[in-house]
Order: C-alpha cells, then structure tokens, then sequence
C-alpha cells in the first residue's frame, strides 16, 4: 500500500510532542513537584508519557536547559537547576528595574490593540483566580507582565526581561502559594491596569515596583529553607 504521510508530517509530530514535553516538565518545575536539584530521569518521564519518544524529551530538555530552568551536565543527565538566594535577589532586583523602565515608555507608546490584549488576559486571569487555579492564574499573569514591558516597543528591553522571567519563574511562582498574598496581588494587578490603561506612567512604575516587592518578601520567607 502507498505510503501516504504528507511531507514534513513526521517532524511537525515530533515537533509537537517536544512542545507537549516542554509544557509539562515546564509546571512540574515551576509548581514544585521537580525539585531543585533533582534529577530528571528520562526513563521516568518516558513511561509516564508514552506517547513521547526519547528525541522529543531530549529536544525539550535542551529548551528548558535555554531557559535556565535545568542544567543538563556531561555523563550525568538532566538536572533542576537550583539558584542561591543572592542569584534570584539579583535577578528580581533586575526585573524591577526593568519594569520600571517600561512603564513611563508603555504608558506613551502602547497601542489600543495591546491594551486591549492586556485587559482581556487580566479579566481570564480573574477568572483563573475564582477556580483557585493557581497554574493557570500565574501562567497569564506572566504574560500580562511581559506585555506590559512589550508595550515600551523596545526589543532589547523585551528580550532581557523575557529571559530573566523565565530564568526564575519557580520561585516567583512560589510567591502566590500563601493565599493572602494571593488575594493582595489581585487587588494590585487591578490598580495597575488601571493606572496603564489611564496611561499613568508615573503611577504604573510605583505600582509594578511595590508589587513586586510585596511579593517576593513573601517568597523569600517561603523559600528560606530550600534555598538555605
């Protein structure tokens, strides 16, 4: 019988399950269940998820391994990389700064399309927050914080906080998991869609900079024992 498989069908498969493998490890990482410092034993993750073959899980740990979130090592495998707390200090010290470079720009250059986007994924993350979908809630959150940033129309500022961003991601995530400072950074996402839809530059930049803060005071007491 003819082989009827479409050109390009097999990697467009194949690139599909990488994808797959790269969200999943991805949430596994940042919500805490790989934790830092572990191994990910390839083994593992293929007899959980048949459907995947060892050249998309390698492919998908080489993406991770990009992002910062894993440290693939010579002869040894795969391993979830675990930063000191002076790294990550360093890092959100950095992505505050960022942000607050962007404001004044986002407030002045961002266009009504974009506003709009961000309005929209604020109103989904709401609804994210009303399921206690703590997953789902960060994962749009994150990309409200970056379009904000995008919204400066300035590529290199974007492309450094995209990386920083994802460089941390799991313990920013953390900062969410007492609930009372969940429920207190709802409150301030909705201050600060207000001041940027008021184009407020001057008020999103106190606004993001206190969030931010706020938010990884909690973290760090959460984290102090791991990251000891």
């Amino acid at each position: 019988m003819e082989n009827t498989t479409l050109p390009g069908a097999t990697s467009t498969a194949r690139g599909t399950r990488t994808l797959s493998a790269v969200t999943r490890l991805r949430e596994l990482i940042v919500s805490g269940v790989l934790k830092p410092g572990q191994r990910i034993s390839e083994r593992s993750v293929l007899e959980e998820h048949q459907d995947l073959s060892r050249t998309p899980l390698r492919e998908a740990l080489k993406i991770l391994a990009s992002e910062g979130l894993i440290d693939l090592t010579p002869n040894r495998g795969a391993f979830v990389t675990r930063l000191s707390m002076k790294h990550i200090d360093s890092a959100m010290e950095v992505l505050i700064g960022l942000e607050s470079i962007a404001a004044v720009a986002s407030c002045a250059r961002i266009t009504a399309p974009e506003l709009e986007e961000i309005k929209t994924l604020h109103h989904q993350m709401l609804v994210s927050f009303q399921q206690q979908d703590l997953m789902s809630y960060f994962q749009i959150n994150q990309q409200i914080h970056q379009l904000i940033v995008d919204g400066a129309h300035n590529e290199a500022l974007s492309r450094i906080y995209r990386a920083e961003s994802l460089h941390i991601r799991r313990y920013r995530y953390a900062g969410n998991i007492e609930h009372t400072r969940w429920e207190q950074a709802v409150t301030e996402h909705e201050q600060i869609i207000e001041a940027l839809c008021r184009r407020d530059g001057l008020l999103l930049r106190e606004l993001l900079r206190a969030h931010h803060s706020k938010g990884w005071d909690v973290t760090r007491e959460l984290l102090a024992t791991e990251l000891k």
